[in-house]
């Protein structure tokens, strides 16, 4: 077989496995685009969504809707992976776009977010709920005018004391001694993300709230 008959059967297998039909729902992780903020806090989102793609095998780079996208079957549903290139402070303007591409509702979302509140490598899964003080979601419940989408929160830690600075503190990177913690949240997220988007949020709840 030919180096040119090897690359058409990948491209034949990979239509193959492509989703069909219409997006029916999305799973976005937040963060903030380029260099300078990879590893951070506030990158929490965008790191468990590429582990979650990772283990789907699903390249997260396609421009759409102001995100880097992907698609995905989990569950027999069609997901839009989604990482908005819209900064943070302006998350919502890229899931509003594609919601709306889609004609889909905000319960047709998921997020995955970082979470000041909670420690360091825990996950806790929320249905619906308010912004929490938290800049993306603040955007994504504002201009869907809803906060009744599920959302993946991962923790983060608190400040260490109270005059720290916030954004100092999110756009700050984690110690190495707590990589860890952090691959553990990524591998318990992508699999609750996989829960939520075959309509089992009950059980990926029981399973990895933590």
């Amino acid at each position: 077989m030919s180096v040119f008959d090897i690359f058409k059967k990948l491209d034949e297998q990979r239509a193959a496995e492509a989703p069909a039909g219409a997006v029916d729902f999305i799973i976005c992780g937040l963060g903030n685009p380029g260099t300078q903020y990879e590893n951070t806090r506030h990158n929490m989102g965008f790191m468990a969504l590429d582990t979650l793609a990772e283990s789907l095998n699903v390249p997260v780079k396609k421009l759409r809707f102001k995100s880097l996208t992907g698609d995905a079957v989990i569950g027999g549903r069609h997901c839009l992976l989604m990482k908005p290139t819209t900064f943070m402070n302006n998350s919502g303007e890229a899931v509003v776009e594609a919601l709306n591409f889609y004609k889909l509702k905000p319960e047709d979302l998921l997020v995955i977010v970082d979470d000041i509140s909670l420690d360091v490598g825990r996950v806790r899964i929320r249905r619906k709920g308010s912004d929490g003080g938290h800049n993306g979601l603040k955007s994504i419940i504002y201009l869907t005018g809803s906060d009744a989408f599920t959302r993946i929160k991962l923790g983060v830690g608190a400040k260490p004391h109270p005059d720290y600075d916030l954004a100092a503190w999110v756009l700050g990177q984690f110690p190495k001694e707590q990589g860890e913690l952090l691959e553990k949240a990524f591998s318990n997220a992508a699999e609750a993300a996989k829960l939520i988007a075959a309509g089992k949020t009950d059980e990926a709840m029981n399973k990895y709230n933590s």
